[in-house]
C-alpha cells in the first residue's frame, strides 16, 4: 500500500471541475433493479423522525434494499415477494433476468438521458450491499464466487459518459456487503454489526483499487463506512496519484466490526434502548446523516438541505422519487416535478452544494419515463439559465425573499451576482430584500429578450418584468457587479 500519513492526503485540494459541476445523476443498476419494488412511504427521514430505525427499515422505501428487506419478517417487501415470485424464490435467481437485459443495453442511451439533465458528471453503483459487481472483479466473493454481471458495466458506462463529455464516478459500498456474513439488518444495533470482519477489509480494498486502477473514475463515492485494520491514508494517496483531480465523499469513518458474543448482546441492547426512547431524541439527531472521515473532500447529506451557506463543499444526494433505485410502486406524487427539481438545485447550489440525483435504471438499461421528465425539465432550464448555476459560488447571503414574498436564492460568478426568483411574484413591479443597489449599473433577465424594466430608488432595486414572461420554475436575474448585501 501506498505510504502515505493523513497530513499529507488531508494537504489535497478540491478541485476546481468539481466546484463548478453543480450536478450529477447517481445511477443505481443491479440485481434490485429486476424486481423494482419497494413500500411507498411519503418521506424517508420523516418516518424515521416520527417512527424511529425499526419502523424504517420494516417499510424501506430503498427498492436498492430489497434484498435485506425480503428478508425481514412481516415487512410490506417480504410480503411482495412472496405474492410476486414465491416464498422459495432466491435473491440470486434475478441473475438470469439482469444478465439478459444487460447483454443488449444501450449505453449511449443512458449517457443521452444524462447529458440532457445537465448533469456534468454521472456516478454509477459498482457494488451495493447485496454485494453483486458491475465489473469482472479479479478477487471473487468469498461465498458467492464469480458474482457480478456478465457484461463489464462499469467500463461501458464510463465509456458512454466520457464520450459525451462528462466526467464519470464510481460508487462502492464499503459498509455493508450482506451475503459475507449473512447480515440482515432490521433493528438499530444491526447497522454496526452488519460490517463485516473476517478479511473483509482486504476484499473491499482490493475491489477499490482495481476501479481505480481500471476505470480512473474522477468521483470515488464510499457508501456506510469503511472496515477498520488497513491503511485507509495509503489508499487515498493511491487514488489521488492516480487521479490528481479526483475527489472523495465523506462516508469513510472506520468502523470496528464486533466479534465477540458479549459484544454483540451488548450491541443489541443498546440497539433496544435506541429504539424506545427514539421520540425522546435530539431532532437533529434523527436523520439519514453518515459520521464523517479523517479526510474527505465533500459531504453527503441524504434527502436533506441546509437553511445557511455551508463553508466546506457538499453535494445533496437523493432519489427522483423517494428511492434511488427504481420502484415500480411509486405513484406519479412520489416522483419529482421538474419545477421542484429547479428550485431544489438553485437553493443547494446558492449554499456552496452540488445535486447528486438518483435514478434506477430498468436491467435493459432503460431508465423509466416518469423519471426521465424531471430531468428532462431540469436540462431544459438549464440550457437557458446554466450561467447562474454552472461554475458560481455563493454569494455574500444564500437567499433573501422580493416586496411580495418570493423565494430568491443567489448565486455569483465572476464578479456578477444572480438572483434566481423561485416563482413569479404577485405584481410585475417588485424589491429585491436584503439588497443595496446603489451602485449597480446594469441588470438583465437571463434568456430572456423581452424589455426588462429597472431602477434604483433609495438603495433599492426596483424589477418590472415583461408583460409575457416565459414559463419557468426560477427565472435567473443578472444583477452585474454594484450589487451588496444590505446587512
Amino acid at each position: 500500500m501506498y505510504e502515505a500519513t493523513w497530513e499529507s492526503v488531508s494537504a489535497h485540494p478540491v478541485p476546481g471541475w468539481f466546484e463548478d459541476a453543480k450536478l450529477g445523476v447517481f445511477l443505481h443498476w443491479g440485481l434490485y433493479s429486476v424486481p423494482g419494488w419497494a413500500p411507498q412511504v411519503a418521506d424517508i427521514n420523516e418516518m424515521l423522525r416520527s417512527e424511529g430505525p425499526e419502523a424504517m427499515l420494516r417499510s424501506n422505501p430503498y427498492a436498492e434494499w430489497y434484498l435485506n428487506s425480503m428478508q425481514i419478517d412481516g415487512s410490506p417487501t417480504q410480503q411482495h415477494h412472496r405474492e410476486t415470485y414465491g416464498a422459495d424464490f432466491p435473491y440470486d435467481r434475478f441473475r438470469e433476468v439482469f444478465d439478459a437485459g444487460i447483454e443488449q443495453a444501450d449505453m449511449d442511451r443512458l449517457a443521452r438521458v444524462c447529458e440532457g439533465a445537465g448533469a456534468r458528471y454521472v456516478v454509477l453503483t459498482t457494488k451495493h450491499h447485496d454485494g453483486f459487481t458491475l465489473w469482472p472483479a479479479s478477487v471473487p466473493h468469498p461465498r458467492k464466487g464469480a458474482y457480478h454481471a456478465a457484461r463489464d458495466l462499469v467500463g461501458d458506462v464510463s465509456a458512454a459518459i466520457r464520450a459525451r463529455g462528462m466526467r464519470m464516478g464510481l460508487y462502492y459500498s464499503g459498509g455493508y456487503d450482506w451475503p459475507y456474513n449473512d447480515a440482515v439488518i432490521s433493528n438499530p444495533a444491526d447497522t454496526a454489526l452488519a460490517v463485516p470482519g473476517d478479511g473483509y477489509m482486504e476484499y473491499a480494498t482490493a475491489h477499490v483499487r482495481e476501479l481505480i486502477d481500471a476505470y480512473g473514475p474522477s468521483v470515488l463515492w464510499n457508501d456506510i463506512c469503511w472496515p477498520a485494520g488497513g491503511n485507509l491514508a495509503g489508499l487515498f494517496a493511491y487514488y489521488y496519484n492516480a487521479v490528481p483531480e479526483g475527489v472523495i465523499n465523506d462516508r469513510w469513518l472506520e468502523a470496528r466490526t464486533e466479534h465477540s458474543a458479549l459484544g454483540r448482546a451488548g450491541a443489541h441492547a443498546f440497539g433496544t434502548i435506541i429504539q424506545h426512547l427514539w421520540r425522546f431524541l435530539p431532532a437533529d439527531g434523527k436523520s439519514l446523516t453518515f459520521p464523517s472521515a479523517h479526510h474527505f473532500d465533500f459531504s453527503t447529506p441524504e434527502y436533506a438541505q441546509f437553511d445557511t451557506i455551508v463553508e466546506r463543499k457538499w453535494e445533496a444526494t437523493r432519489g427522483v422519487g423517494h428511492s434511488f433505485g427504481a420502484n415500480r410502486n411509486e405513484r406519479p406524487q412520489d416522483i419529482v416535478t421538474a419545477t421542484d427539481l429547479v428550485r431544489t438545485l438553485c437553493d443547494i447550489v446558492s449554499k456552496n452544494g452540488n445535486l447528486l440525483i438518483g435514478v434506477g435504471p430498468g436491467p435493459d438499461g432503460v431508465i423509466p419515463a416518469e423519471q426521465v421528465r424531471p430531468l428532462e425539465g431540469l436540462g431544459d432550464w438549464l440550457r437557458v439559465n446554466g450561467e447562474a448555476i454552472y461554475g458560481t459560488r455563493p454569494w455574500a447571503i444564500a437567499d433573501t425573499t422580493t416586496t411580495e414574498g418570493t423565494p430568491v436564492h443567489f448565486t455569483q460568478r465572476e464578479g456578477r451576482v444572480y438572483a434566481l426568483l423561485a416563482g413569479l411574484p404577485g405584481r410585475r413591479d417588485f424589491s429585491l430584500r436584503g439588497v443595496d443597489a446603489t451602485a449597480v449599473e446594469d441588470v438583465r433577465l437571463v434568456g430572456v429578450r423581452a424589455p426588462f424594466g429597472w431602477e434604483v430608488r433609495s438603495g433599492e432595486l426596483w424589477l418590472e418584468l415583461p408583460e409575457r414572461m416565459p414559463v419557468a420554475a426560477v427565472q435567473a436575474v443578472d444583477l452585474g457587479r454594484g450589487v451588496r448585501p444590505t446587512a
